[in-house]
């Protein structure tokens, strides 16, 4: 079954939280698991998600409740499904960036 989003600018946690079918809690804590979720906050601190963060929130939730990743791998699928790189390939690929670094900084001691 298809969830329909309401056409809104910005909606309300609690809004949030109906059209999702999970607590508020639940969001929350998926926003700080998932950094493609980012409300804007108002001047009191209250939490506005854009139609993107809801679409973002059901695919989140298609994948942990449905699909039974766990959190990491919900973050890797999301990785793969958006075409980004895997975070453990960013880590990898700056150690290289290091290791060559070092050895460039030996050749200029060697020369100078």
């Amino acid at each position: 079954m298809e969830t329909i989003i309401p056409e809104k600018a910005y909606f309300r946690i609690g809004e949030v939280s109906k059209i999702l079918n999970v607590e508020p809690y639940v969001i929350r804590y998926w926003e700080t698991e998932f950094k493609t979720v980012n409300p804007v906050r108002t001047k009191t601190a209250q939490r506005l998600y854009r139609k993107k963060d809801v679409q973002e929130l059901l695919t989140i939730k298609d994948l942990l409740y449905l699909q039974r990743f766990t959190i990491d791998g919900a973050k890797k699928q999301l990785h793969k499904m958006r075409g980004n790189i895997e975070p453990e390939t960013i880590h990898s690929e700056k150690q290289k960036l290091d290791q060559i670094k070092q050895e460039l900084q030996k050749i200029k001691t060697m020369i100078s």
